[in-house]
C-alpha cells in the first residue's frame, strides 16, 4: 500500500487525471461482464449461457484495449487505431446479433425470461461498443452519426431476429439513450483530460513569460543607465579627437571627463546588478503566497521580516524564491506552509509542502554538502554561506512532506532589534509582484 501511494503521489496532476480516465474505461469492461455476461446463467441453458458469457468477455477485453489505444491517440503518442476501431465495430455487431439469434434456438425454448436476458445483452453490447468507438473520433458530428447509426441499426436488425415492430422500436430508443450516455461520457472524459494538460502547459508558459519579462526589465534598466552615458562618452571622445588634431590642450580635459563618466557608468551598472540580485524578504513572502495561491496551492505564511539586516533578508529572500519555484515546477503540492521564526540570535526560515512522493527520509543537505547535480540548492547554499547560514532540505516522514530550512545567525548588534520587531504586530504585506516568482 505504501508503494502504491508513493507511485500515485509521484505523478503530476495531469498524469493522475490520465490514469484515472484510463482505469475508468478499463472498469467499464468489468461492468459489462458483471452486469451483462453473468446474467445469462440465470436465464438460459448452461451451454448457451457459457457461450454468450465468453463472447461478452471477449468483447469487453476488446473494448478495454481499444479504449487504451484511442486515448494514446488523443494524447498524440500513436496514430489513430483505425483497424482496432473497425474490429470493435464488427465484433459488437456480431456478438449482439448472435446473442439475440441464439436466444430462440433449440438449446432452450424462447420464454419471456430468455428473451429479456437476450435483449439486455443485445442492448448492452451495442451501448458499450458505441461508447468505446466514440473515443476514436474528435469530430462532434461524427460522434452523433455513430450514436444514431447504432440506434437505427439496432432497431432494423431486430426485425429479422424475431422481435415485433414495437419491441424493435423500443430497442432502438433504449440503444440511443444508453449509447448516447456512454458516448457523451467518453467525449467529456477526453475533453477534461486535454483541458488539464493545457492548463498545466499554460502554467509553465506563464512561468517562462515571467522570466522573459524580468530579463526585459533588467535590459531596460541597463539601457537607461548605459544609453545616456555612452552617448555622452561618444560625443566627448569625438570632441577630444577634434581638439587633439588642432593640438588644443582642452583635449586632455575632455578625455579626463570621459574617464570620469566611464567610472560612473561602471558604478551605476554595479548598483543595477546589486539591486537586481537583492531580494526583499517581506516582498518575497507576500509574492510567494500570491503565486502559490494563484496556482491553486493553499499557502500559509507566518512571521515578519521587519528589522532584519539587509544581507540576511536578501539571502532568505532567495531561499523563498527558489522554494516557491520548486513547489510550482517539481511537485504536485496541495498545501505549502512558510514560517519565519526569529530567536535570540538566529533566524529560521522553513518551507514545507506535500508535493513529493512518499519515501524514506534522506540525509539533510547542509552547508558544505553536495545536494546533487543541477539542483538550485547549490546556489542557495552559496548565498547562505556568505551570512554563515545553514541549509537543510529533504523529505520528512513517509507521507510525502518535504521541508526546506534555512538557519541564519543574527549579528550581535541586530539580535535584540530583530527580536523586538518579530514580537511586534506585523505590518500589512505589500501586494505580490509578478516578478517574485522568477529565480536565477
Amino acid at each position: 500500500m505504501r508503494k502504491s501511494m508513493a507511485w500515485w503521489r509521484g505523478k503530476s496532476t495531469p498524469a493522475k487525471v490520465e490514469t484515472y480516465t484510463r482505469w475508468s474505461f478499463h472498469f467499464f469492461a468489468v461492468i459489462e461482464v458483471s452486469t451483462i455476461g453473468l446474467t445469462t446463467f440465470g436465464s438460459m441453458a448452461k451451454p448457451l449461457a457459457w457461450w454468450l458469457f465468453l463472447m461478452v468477455c471477449g468483447h469487453a477485453v476488446l473494448c478495454a484495449v481499444t479504449a487504451s489505444k484511442a486515448l494514446d491517440w488523443t494524447r498524440g503518442t500513436r496514430e489513430q487505431p483505425g483497424r482496432m476501431l473497425l474490429t470493435l465495430a464488427v465484433a459488437t455487431a456480431v456478438v449482439a446479433s448472435v446473442a439475440m439469434a441464439l436466444s430462440g434456438t433449440d438449446w432452450r425454448p424462447a420464454d419471456e425470461k430468455t428473451v429479456a436476458a437476450a435483449s439486455t445483452l443485445y442492448v448492452g453490447v451495442i451501448a458499450f461498443g458505441t461508447g468505446t468507438l466514440a473515443l476514436g473520433t474528435r469530430n462532434t458530428r461524427r460522434l452523433l452519426h455513430v450514436v444514431f447509426g447504432a440506434a437505427v441499426s439496432a432497431a432494423i436488425v431486430s426485425f429479422p431476429l424475431g422481435l415485433p415492430g414495437p419491441a424493435a422500436l423500443i430497442t432502438g430508443v433504449i440503444v440511443l439513450l444508453t449509447a448516447g450516455f456512454l458516448a457523451f461520457t467518453a467525449a467529456f472524459s477526453v475533453w477534461l483530460l486535454n483541458a488539464v494538460y493545457e492548463l498545466d502547459e499554460a502554467r509553465d508558459t506563464r512561468a517562462r513569460l515571467a522570466v522573459a519579462e524580468e530579463r526585459l526589465r533588467f535590459g531596460r534598466d541597463l539601457h537607461d543607465v548605459m544609453g545616456r552615458n555612452l552617448a555622452v562618452i561618444a560625443l566627448k571622445s569625438e570632441l577630444a579627437v577634434q581638439l587633439a588634431r588642432r593640438e588644443r590642450p582642452e583635449a586632455v580635459d575632455q578625455m579626463i571627463e570621459v574617464q570620469r563618466i566611464a567610472r560612473d557608468s561602471q558604478r551605476e551598472v554595479r548598483e543595477v546588478v546589486r539591486g537586481y540580485r537583492a531580494a526583499d524578504l517581506g516582498v518575497e513572502l507576500a509574492g510567494a503566497q500570491g503565486v502559490l495561491t494563484a496556482a491553486g496551492i493553499e499557502c500559509e505564511v507566518s512571521g515578519s521580516a521587519a528589522g532584519l539586516p539587509v544581507q540576511v533578508q536578501s539571502a532568505l529572500g532567495w531561499v523563498v524564491r527558489e522554494a516557491t519555484t520548486n513547489v510550482l515546477r517539481h511537485g504536485d503540492a496541495q498545501r505549502c506552509a512558510v514560517s519565519l521564526r526569529v530567536t535570540d540570535d538566529r533566524v529560521v526560515l522553513t518551507v514545507e509542502n506535500d508535493g513529493v512522493p512518499a519515501a524514506e527520509p534522506c540525509p539533510e543537505t547542509e552547508r558544505g554538502a553536495d545536494p546533487g547535480p543541477g539542483s538550485g540548492l547549490v546556489g542557495l547554499r552559496e548565498r547562505l554561506g556568505k551570512v554563515d547560514g545553514v541549509l537543510r532540505a529533504g523529505p520528512v516522514g513517509g507521507d510525502g512532506m518535504y521541508r526546506l530550512t534555512a538557519d541564519v545567525p543574527l549579528p550581535v548588534t541586530q539580535s535584540a532589534v530583530a527580536e523586538d520587531a518579530a514580537s511586534a504586530p506585523a505590518a500589512p504585506s505589500p501586494l505580490p509582484h509578478p516578478m517574485n516568482e522568477v529565480t536565477s
